[in-house]
């Protein structure tokens, strides 16, 4: 299991990933699955991923390498694309490659085959974007509505974004919103664990602000934990005891 993150706002892009796999109760191991792809300048892109590790590392190393575009014959890779959208096309296409190459083995597993994968970043010229692309290959987009995408075990963290995630929410806000909504979902789903990886771009400017990674005991994310488990404590207290018990 994993769980993976992206709060598109008004002043930029924050993405987190944990990276915690688990393929049985003992057979826990540490893997990547927030990756960044950048030209500082030109392009900054970040792509996390859930769902098969076999598939997820097939992709995004087929993207890094490059692989024929069966309409120009041209060798295309991640870098390569003048926009945003383009760029979800290119990846979904990727995903599609990887099932081509694999056909056995994905119509034994099914579902077990999946990925899905979050797309955010900025290509000079155009505009700021997130994307959530299937293993099918089509996909969404975050909006103003919306300004946030999730994959993996997404349920424990969302309704921290619910209530407090929206377009206008100042970007360290929606960094601190987007960490509080990882430690919610690995407080209750031992699937999801430390190290976190965390990235961050401001808007238009086309390059990383923060790339890096949570350890277990890093100061300020325990910090963290700690003052919104006190916050949440302190919140129910303050409310009225129901009127439904009788006294």
């Amino acid at each position: 299991m994993t769980y993976c993150v992206g709060l598109l706002v008004e002043d930029g892009l924050v993405m987190v990933a944990d990276t915690r796999t688990n393929a049985g109760l003992d057979n826990i191991a540490t893997f990547q699955k927030l990756h960044r792809f950048e030209v500082p300048g030109e392009r900054t892109i970040g792509i996390a991923t859930a769902g098969n590790l076999a598939v997820s590392q097939a992709v995004i190393s087929l993207m890094s390498d490059g692989f024929e575009n069966s309409e120009t014959g041209i060798l295309e890779t991640i870098y390569d694309h003048p926009t945003m959208f383009k760029t979800a096309v290119y990846v979904g296409r990727a995903i599609n490659e990887v099932m081509r190459l694999n056909a056995g083995a994905s119509t034994t597993m099914g579902a077990g085959f999946d990925v899905t994968m979050l797309v955010g970043g900025q290509v000079r010229g155009g505009r700021l974007r997130l994307f959530m692309v299937y293993s099918a290959g089509n996909f969404i987009e975050a909006t103003e509505d919306t300004p946030y995408l999730q994959i993996g075990e997404h349920k424990y963290g969302k309704p921290i974004l619910d209530r407090a995630i929206t377009f206008q929410t100042k970007l360290n806000d929606a960094l601190k919103i987007g960490l509080i909504s990882m430690d919610s979902t690995m407080r209750s789903n031992l699937g999801v664990g430390m190290p976190i990886d965390l990235w961050l771009t401001r808007r238009d400017t086309m390059e990383s602000q923060v790339a890096t990674r949570i350890e277990q005991g890093e100061p300020y994310f325990h910090d963290l934990r700690e003052r919104w488990s006190a916050a949440l404590r302190s919140a129910h207290q303050a409310i009225p005891v129901p009127p439904y018990l009788k006294s």
